[in-house]
């Protein structure tokens, strides 16, 4: 898979909380047509699929592991959460269109760091958000508390 933008912008180093209020510009490769991205700014979302090529190899979990290493939440299999240690490290965000210029897309709130390589760009549609109740347990809330914190020194 050969990834069709970077991120670039935002934060340099990978931190597990305080993605919020950031900004950053998805740039598509200089081989792709920037007409690739027309009509995207008429959608008020995208979901952006990226690899975290960041992640050492040795460290991807393919069992069950206590998110964050936190013994207080229960081991729950690595596709029952959505931690970066997963084995295609495939990463996946539905973040806020700022605006277009060229090939590059202004997005808000994508919780890659600079230099992530993306691999698809995606228009949010209703059609394709979850129908009916979406539940999660309490841990999954405790642990998303601070993640769309605005960033902190």
């Amino acid at each position: 898979m050969v990834p069709v933008a970077f991120v670039r912008g935002g934060r340099s180093a990978v931190r597990d909380d305080d993605w919020g209020g950031s900004e950053v510009e998805i740039v598509l490769r200089d081989d792709l047509d920037p007409a690739a991205l027309d009509g995207i700014e008429t959608f008020s979302h995208v979901e952006v699929l990226f690899f975290f090529d960041r992640v050492d190899p040795a460290k991807i979990e393919v069992g069950a592991r206590h998110p964050r290493n936190q013994r207080a939440w229960p081991a729950v299999g690595i596709f029952a959460q959505r931690g970066k240690n997963r084995p295609n490290r495939i990463g996946s965000t539905a973040c806020r269109v700022v605006s277009r210029a060229g090939r590059a897309l202004r997005v808000a709130e994508l919780d890659a760091v600079d230099g992530t390589p993306v691999l698809d760009i995606k228009p949010v549609m209703r059609e394709f958000l979850p129908r009916g109740e979406v539940r999660q347990p309490a841990w999954a809330s405790e642990l998303m508390r601070d993640y769309w914190a605005p960033e902190r020194d």
